[in-house]
């Protein structure tokens, strides 16, 4: 009997959220435009906070009438960045297919886009694109260099992080046309590396890129030792930690290159996130080094411990999970050098929309030492500011990391 009175009420329960499910989604803002409604759909459907819908639902209603009392069609673009906005969180963005972010997010996203992956990228599904291997910003009245990858053909020709691009081939640039069916060729960039300065052309090899092979080599291709005071510094470039293979990268370079150096300077000022929550035990945890090696003789590093100092460079490009191993390093002592991180702290999916742009989305949050880091950056212990634009290969964050890592040194600080 009670058995049964259990099923009635789990069964009136049931229906009563039905029927709330049912007035929710008859609730969602319609607008007849595909993309605004589908993007509407998935963040009523997946976003991480059910507290921020009703706020979200009213920003999407008020675009709607504001078109409607224009009489003119929702205008795509304007409207759906306008709806996003409104969410006031990270992780959350419509990207297409003429940014670079497009591929590194179909990319990082792959798992949750894998029903989608063989019509955005014909005919495997496999995502590449055609590029020189940087990342660019608008950034006042110009486009900059941001970042450009160790290894990469940008960084092979001579083009610097700072560099305003004025043109490419003589058009206007654009970081996805410019190079688009030009693979296997160059492209002559014209940057200018100091205000008022003439002009330079740089002829630049077109390659197909494949952004976690390109982020891999980039990470692996930023390893290098300088000397200060007769003590040897390693250098490593964390660009993205958004596949286990960047663990083992790690573990790799700390075993074999930078096995002996004195010290270690840890660039954090990367593209992407992603990493496991205890990616910062390569450089302070405790756990003992393993190796494992098979009949071939060839060893694998799986868990490789780094002992000696460690100095870390962080700013707004470090975000998501590499915020959480910034966190992790200056919980344990470990001293930060440069500007505060994105406080860019939650988990995300990406959805593809009807017109093959891609939607990220926070769909979860992520609490650290119970406390939340989104919208808390992490303040350095070093304040390095850095305007980046015409740097001409400056790059003071670094040389101050150097520096304390030398003094560090030469105290005896561990």
């Amino acid at each position: 009997m009670m058995a049964t009175r259990h099923l009635a009420r789990t069964a009136t329960a049931f229906l009563f959220l039905l029927s709330v499910a049912v007035a929710s989604a008859a609730d969602v803002p319609k607008s007849g435009n595909a993309v605004f409604d589908k993007a509407v759909e998935l963040v009523d459907k997946n976003f991480y906070s059910p507290a921020g819908l009703p706020a979200f639902h009213d920003a999407a209603n008020a675009l709607i009438a504001s078109a409607a009392a224009d009489g003119v069609p929702l205008a795509t673009d304007a409207a759906v960045a306008a709806l996003i906005a409104s969410l006031k969180v990270s992780h959350s963005g419509r990207y297409t297919a003429d940014q670079v972010d497009y591929y590194d997010l179909s990319n990082i996203f792959r798992f949750g886009l894998r029903d989608s992956h063989r019509r955005l990228f014909p005919p495997d599904g496999d995502v590449t694109y055609e590029g020189i291997g940087i990342a660019s910003k608008k950034i006042g009245d110009g486009i900059f260099v941001t970042d450009v990858f160790d290894g990469a053909p940008a960084a092979r020709a001579g083009v610097m992080a700072g560099d305003e691009i004025l043109s490419a081939d003589g058009q206007p640039f654009s970081e996805i046309g410019s190079f688009k069916g030009k693979a296997g060729g160059t492209v002559s960039l014209e940057v200018r590396r100091k205000a008022g300065e003439t002009p330079v052309a740089i002829a630049v090899g077109v390659e197909k890129i494949k952004p976690l092979e390109t982020y891999l080599k980039a990470i692996t291709d930023s390893v290098r030792i300088v000397e200060r005071d007769g003590r040897k510094i390693g250098i490593i470039h964390i660009w993205t930690y958004t596949s286990d293979a960047v663990t083992g990268l790690i573990n790799t370079e700390l075993a074999t290159r930078l096995k002996d150096v004195d010290g270690i300077v840890v660039d954090l000022r990367s593209r992407w996130g992603g990493g496991p929550g205890d990616a910062a035990e390569s450089f302070v945890g405790g756990s003992p080094d393993m190796e494992v090696i098979e009949n071939d003789g060839k060893p694998q590093y799986v868990n490789t411990r780094f002992h000696n100092p460690v100095v870390a460079v962080i700013d707004g490009g470090t975000r998501s999970s590499m915020e959480i191993m910034a966190y992790g390093l200056q919980k344990n002592g470990i001293p930060l050098v440069g500007a505060p991180t994105a406080g860019n702290v939650l988990a995300a999916r990406a959805f593809a929309l009807p017109d093959d742009s891609i939607l990220e989305l926070p769909v979860a949050d992520v609490i650290i030492d119970g406390s939340h880091l989104e919208a808390k950056p992490i303040t350095p212990d070093i304040f390095v500011p850095f305007d980046i634009r015409y740097a001409d290969g400056a790059d003071p964050q670094l040389v101050a990391a150097l520096t304390e890592m030398g003094r560090r040194l030469a105290a005896g600080v561990n």
